[in-house]
């Protein structure tokens, strides 16, 4: 009796794991992902467009001019933002129509019709309203108390007020888009009950929402913060045959950002690069000014909100590999949360797959430093790989060569007489 020792491979189990899709299927992943790249270009160009459109108009600057400025500019401010923003809004629309909806229906990933789109996009368009009349009044306020150093306290405005609206995100602005409701009774329930025990997770802060209403894609994602957070899973996921490895693997992975504050990183990364931004907007509004045929002199002019939109939507794009990195980061922890916690290398593997369609799975090394806000497909499946290889009991298999063994020890047979 002999024992061998079965040796398991990761990059192999990686190939396997890759090769459930169809060359046919990766290549139209690829196609997706990298024709997105180039909506992110031309959606800030289409932004710069828009605001020259709206400086051109001069309706802001006549608004302003029988408002008044005021000592503290609010009154203008009060009386600008909206205008701006439902101008920026209505003119942004047909490029919105095209990048948020056509597309994703001529690729399969939604199968949302245009009107329930049109319904989405009001929703948004009423609480964008609200959020940046309030955003926009508070910033040109600290811009005219504190001309010199608005930038930082700009930046340190915009981290609270990111932290405000993602607390108020689940319970007064997702619930106008999506029914949530708790998992149902059942082997779904039990289990991410008995996850949520285990990693200090509030047990009844585990819903499941009708994400299909706007998308086909397989995703699951945590949001709120304190009290309000919770781990919600699109039915996507079961409507595209999750199973209960699956669902400890993704939901384990949302666990993973809902313990360790992920949102509070992302705040703080966001304060800096905000910072960063209106410093650096303080210094090129003279020239955007001009450049846009605005008659603006002083940024904390609210006529000049374009200007400024303008600005930060260039830096925006140019910015954007800096957040992707931030963002991969913590969902490279997730994955490694979800592994050491949960140990469902598999099921977060096929989890994994069923989200190529809009995120191709093996990027060159550049593609995912400047695009990717999450580690490519094929590094999470290898990583999960590389942890089961690493955890895994060996496999042990008994060859019996006992026949072989008595076939060689067995006597001649006696000689023929």
């Amino acid at each position: 009796m002999a024992v061998v020792t079965a040796t398991f491979d990761p990059a192999a189990a990686t190939a396997r794991y890759l090769s459930i899709l169809t060359p046919e299927a990766h290549a139209k992943a690829t196609a997706y992902t990298q024709g997105g790249h180039w909506l992110l270009l031309w959606g800030a160009v289409v932004a710069v467009v828009v605001s020259w459109i709206i400086v051109r108009s001069g309706l802001l600057a006549r608004i302003r001019g029988k408002v008044g400025l005021g000592a503290l500019g609010v009154p203008a401010v009060l009386a600008v933002a909206p205008v701006w923003f439902l101008m920026d809004s209505l003119l942004n629309l047909p490029w919105g129509i095209y990048s948020g909806w056509w597309r994703q229906l001529q690729y399969g990933m939604t199968s949302q019709a245009l009107s329930g789109w049109m319904e989405d996009w009001g929703k948004g368009l009423i609480v964008g309203l609200i959020m940046n009349l309030i955003l926009f009044t508070v910033i040109y306020l600290v811009m005219r108390l504190s001309p010199k150093r608005w930038w930082l306290w700009g930046g340190l405005v915009s981290s609270a007020f990111l932290i405000f609206a993602i607390v108020l995100a689940p319970v007064l602005i997702e619930p106008m888009f999506n029914k949530y409701t708790p998992a149902p009774p059942g082997p779904v329930r039990d289990t991410v009950v008995e996850m949520a025990k285990a990693n200090g997770v509030p047990s009844d802060k585990i819903f499941i929402y009708n994400g299909s209403k706007q998308s086909n894609r397989y995703t699951a994602n945590v949001s709120g913060l304190f009290g309000s957070a919770r781990v919600a899973m699109s039915d996507t996921m079961f409507q595209k045959g999750a199973d209960i490895a699956e669902v400890r693997g993704v939901v384990g992975h949302e666990m993973g950002h809902y313990v360790h504050m992920h949102v509070l990183w992302f705040a703080a990364a966001f304060s800096l690069m905000a910072m960063l931004g209106f410093w650096l907007a303080d210094r090129l509004f003279p020239l955007a000014a001009r450049l846009m045929g605005s008659g603006v002199e002083s940024i904390s002019d609210p006529a000049g909100l374009p200007v400024l939109a303008a600005i930060l939507a260039v830096l925006a794009l140019l910015g954007a590999p800096l957040q992707n990195s931030v963002i991969r980061l913590a969902e490279a922890d997730a994955d490694n949360f979800s592994l050491q916690r949960v140990n469902e290398p598999d099921g977060l593997a096929k989890a994994l797959v069923k989200t190529i369609e809009y995120r191709a799975a093996t990027p060159g090394k550049w593609e995912e430093i400047l695009f990717y806000d999450h580690p490519s497909v094929g590094w999470r499946v290898r990583n999960a790989m590389n942890w089961k290889a690493a955890h895994m009991k060996p496999a042990v298999v008994n060859v019996d060569l006992t026949p072989d063994l008595r076939e060689q020890s067995a006597p001649p047979p006696p000689a023929a007489k």
